[in-house]
C-alpha cells in the first residue's frame, strides 16, 4: 500500500495522485508540486489515504510544498499573460491562415511551457506557427488538438435544462454515451433535444441509464405475446415511469395499457407434428 493525495488542476479536471511526502495538508489547500508538464499549482481535492500499487502510476511524484502568498501572487500573474498570449497566438494564427479555433491558453507554473489548446476538423501544419510564438514568448511551446467535448469543459455553458454543464462542474472525466441510452429511456431521438452544447450526446444520458436497464429486466420483452384480460396481445413498449406495458391486442389491434401483473406470457414450444404450441409463462412480477 501506498500513502497518497489527490490534486486537481482544473475545477472539475481529472484527479491525480501524488506523495504527500509528510507535508500535513487539508481539503482545499493549494499546493505546488512537479508534474511530467513542470511545476505546476493544483487544489487538493482528496485527503491522505492508503491505495494500493495498482491504483497510481510510477513513479509517485511528490508535492513540493503548500503554496505561499507568493506563489498565489504568481499564477495570478500567469493567468494575466495567458490573457495576452491568447491575443497573440489569435493574431499569429490569423497571419498563417491556419484552419483552426483556439480555445484556450494556459501556463506551466514555472512558466517553462505555454500550451496552447486548440480544436480544427482535420491535421493541422503549425510547424510555423510555433516557431513564431516560441520567438515571441522565447519560452517551450506546446499546442494541442482536442475534441469538442473538451472544448465545452474548457468554455463553460448552460445546458437545456438552465443549470452550468456537467462537464464543466463535476464531471471529471467523460464516459461514452450511447443513442440507446436515450431509446431505453423513451426520449425523443431529435439531436436537437439530446445533444449538448458541444453537439455530441448529453453527458446526463448516462445517469439514469442502469437503473432503466435493471427495471426494465423485469418487464416482458417488447414483441413478446401475452394473455391479457381483454384477450392474446403482444407487447409495443415498456414504460417505466408509469410502470404499465403498452400491448397491441390481436382481435381489436387496440392499444391497451397493462400492469405486468395483469399479463399472462405465452412461449412458444415445438409439438411433435413440428407446430409450435403456445404455453403460459410464469406471471411476472407486479411492480409498484
Amino acid at each position: 500500500m501506498v500513502e497518497v493525495i489527490g490534486v486537481r488542476f482544473k475545477s472539475a479536471g481529472k484527479i491525480y495522485y501524488f506523495d504527500p511526502d509528510s507535508i500535513a495538508l487539508e481539503l482545499g489547500d493549494t499546493v505546488i508540486l512537479e508534474t511530467t508538464r513542470g511545476v505546476e499549482c493544483g487544489q487538493v481535492v482528496v485527503k491522505q489515504k492508503m491505495v494500493s500499487e495498482e491504483e497510481i502510476v510510477a513513479p509517485l511524484k511528490k508535492i513540493i510544498r503548500k503554496a505561499t502568498a507568493v506563489d498565489l501572487k504568481q499564477v495570478e500573474i500567469n493567468t494575466g499573460k495567458e490573457k495576452e498570449a491568447y491575443k497573440t497566438c489569435l493574431k499569429k494564427i490569423e497571419e498563417h491562415g491556419l484552419p483552426m479555433k483556439l480555445v484556450d491558453v494556459e501556463y506551466t507554473f514555472d512558466a517553462n511551457k505555454i500550451i496552447f489548446y486548440f480544436t480544427a476538423d482535420g491535421r493541422i501544419d503549425f510547424r510555423e506557427l510555433v516557431k513564431d510564438l516560441a520567438a515571441i514568448f522565447r519560452t517551450r511551446i506546446e499546442l494541442r488538438q482536442i475534441g469538442v467535448r473538451d472544448e465545452a469543459k474548457m468554455l463553460g455553458g448552460l445546458g437545456s435544462c438552465g443549470r452550468g454543464l456537467c462537464c464543466t462542474t463535476f464531471l471529471g472525466e467523460f464516459e461514452p454515451v450511447s443513442i440507446r441510452m436515450a431509446k431505453e429511456q423513451n426520449l425523443s431521438l431529435n439531436p436537437t433535444k439530446i445533444s449538448g452544447i458541444c453537439g455530441r450526446l448529453m453527458c446526463c444520458l448516462k445517469y439514469e441509464s442502469e437503473a432503466y436497464e435493471a427495471e426494465k429486466a423485469s418487464y416482458p420483452p417488447e414483441g413478446a405475446v401475452v394473455i391479457s384480460p381483454l384477450g392474446e396481445g403482444k407487447i409495443v413498449s415498456v414504460n417505466i415511469l408509469k410502470k404499465t406495458v403498452l400491448v397491441e391486442l390481436k382481435e381489436s389491434k387496440q392499444l391497451t395499457e397493462f400492469r405486468p401483473s395483469e399479463l399472462e406470457r405465452r412461449r412458444p414450444e415445438k409439438t411433435g407434428e413440428g407446430k409450435a404450441k403456445a404455453t403460459p409463462a410464469p406471471q411476472d412480477n407486479e411492480h409498484e
